[in-house]
This record gives C-alpha cells, sequence and structure tokens, in this order.
C-alpha cells in the first residue's frame, strides 16, 4: 500500500502479487512482470533483444497511436457542452486514420503485431482495435486489421474478456 502513495496518478491496471509482496502498475510493466514470475503458453516477450525491441516497439505503438487518439475522441463525448474540443478531436481522427493505414499495411502480412507468434504487443492491439473499430468500423476501409482483431477475439482469454465485460459496453461513449 506504501507504493500506491506514491503512484496516485489514478490510471489502471495495477496489480498486487501478495505472493511476492509487489503493486505493480501499468500494463505493459504488468505483462512482463507476470510473464517473468507467472509464465503462461505464450512467450510474451521473446528472448532475443531484437524481437523483444519490436515486440516493446508495437506496444508502444498501439498505446500511444491508436488507444490515444481513440481516448480523445470518446472522452470528448462526456465533456460538458462548452468544454468540447472539436478541432482535437478532428485531430485524433486524423491520428487514428494513420495509425490504422500503418497497421493495415502490416497486417497484410502478418498473423500477429510482430509475426507468427502472439506477444505483448497485440495485448496492448487487443483493446486499442477493439475500441477504435467503434469509431472507424475496420471492416469498411481496414480489412486485414478487420481480420486481426477478429483473430484476437478468438482468443480464449480475450473472449472471456469481452464476455465479462459486455454488460458494461452500454456505457461506452459513441
Amino acid at each position: 500500500a506504501a507504493f500506491l502513495a506514491v503512484w496516485p496518478i489514478g490510471k489502471f491496471p495495477v496489480i498486487e502479487d501478495v505472493a511476492r509482496g509487489m503493486i505493480v502498475p501499468e500494463s505493459s510493466i504488468v505483462i512482463e512482470y507476470l510473464a517473468q514470475h507467472y509464465p503462461g503458453p505464450s512467450v510474451l516477450v521473446p528472448d532475443a533483444p531484437d524481437k523483444a525491441r519490436d515486440v516493446r516497439l508495437y506496444d508502444r505503438f498501439f498505446d500511444h497511436y491508436l488507444q490515444t487518439p481513440m481516448q480523445k475522441v470518446m472522452g470528448d463525448v462526456l465533456r460538458p457542452e462548452g468544454a468540447k474540443d472539436p478541432f482535437g478531436v478532428e485531430q485524433a481522427f486524423a491520428q487514428l486514420r494513420v495509425a490504422l493505414g500503418l497497421v493495415e499495411r502490416r497486417m497484410e502480412t502478418m498473423r500477429w503485431a510482430t509475426g507468427d507468434e502472439f506477444t505483448m504487443a497485440d495485448c496492448s492491439a487487443a483493446p486499442a482495435l477493439f475500441y477504435a473499430n467503434r469509431l472507424v468500423p475496420l471492416a469498411t476501409s481496414f480489412p486485414h486489421t478487420d481480420a486481426y482483431l477478429t483473430r484476437l477475439k478468438e482468443r480464449p482469454s480475450y473472449r472471456r474478456t469481452l464476455e465479462e465485460a459486455e454488460p458494461y459496453f452500454q456505457f461506452i461513449p459513441r
């Protein structure tokens, strides 16, 4: 709990590993922590330095260039009248479309974000693309990205997450 006192940013996710006495914030750090201490069937960050860097690059790409502008657009819906930011939303939509174009070109030849194996980059892509698809329907302009999102949704863990979250979808701004 002392760690939370110095991490009052109000962001999530944050996990507490009671067995190890650790509180770990931020999704990428949580994923790496879990992969290191509680490895599963997928190697989320490869051991090879060049491959690991590629995974981290695309993890950050999905977070900064898809998730961030998507949050700007959706968040603007929640702003009170007189405090909306139409110019910022326009910029965010433009950035989102550019980023989706880059993903589209990449997914023409890739099964997963960084190759043939599911990695931490795909963990970052999943929510970013799910919500981006609500703003810019992928099937219309980004068919390879749409197929990638479909592959992500077919993973049992992601499918379970979507099923558990479904009652809350009604609260997603449009």
